[in-house]
């Protein structure tokens, strides 16, 4: 899951390993230091999500990088409309900014509560939900002109294309 959380905020792989590799080696360092204040996991995507975090600012420094390519041998329509739906998703959630894409990450990708994620992003729940909010309505907007014919995605669909990772 830490994984799922650092390539889905970062999006280019090669950085959001470099993410998750940082993630692991904080969560290894800092694990003397867990007071229980909190979950175990609500502190583990904590430092994921800071460790992501950290990666697209020290990445925002180098050019922008393209999509990944992604290798497909077309056997079966409904793999291939499901890699089309993650692609979609993958390209819409680039497109949100940071912090929308992290709150509807750690919602949609890791399932956290509302509270959960305000600890681990250290913001208010209100906040959290705005974000949430506006990060979905932005994703169906993006989704829904994305598509010729203007079809729109729900958001279990969104949910599905998020989690499949």
């Amino acid at each position: 899951m830490v994984r799922a959380v650092c390539h889905r905020i970062v999006i280019n792989s090669a950085d959001a390993e470099d993410a998750t590799q940082m993630a692991l080696i904080s969560i290894v360092r800092a694990l003397p230091s867990f007071d229980r204040r909190s979950k175990f996991s609500t502190w583990v995507y904590r430092i994921a999500t800071n460790a992501a975090l950290d990666e697209i600012r020290r990445t925002q420094r180098r050019a922008i990088p393209t999509n990944d390519d992604t290798v497909f041998d077309g056997n079966s329509r409904d793999a291939l409309s499901a890699v089309d739906a993650q692609i979609d998703v993958s390209q819409a959630l680039a497109q949100l900014s940071e912090e929308y894409r992290t709150a509807v990450v750690l919602r949609h990708v890791v399932d956290m509560e509302y509270e959960d994620i305000a600890i681990a992003l250290e913001i208010p729940v209100g906040t959290v939900r705005s974000r949430i909010a506006r990060g979905r309505a932005q994703l169906a907007e993006i989704l829904g002109n994305s598509h010729a014919g203007g079809e729109r995605h729900s958001d279990d669909n969104v949910r599905k294309g998020a989690t499949n990772d």
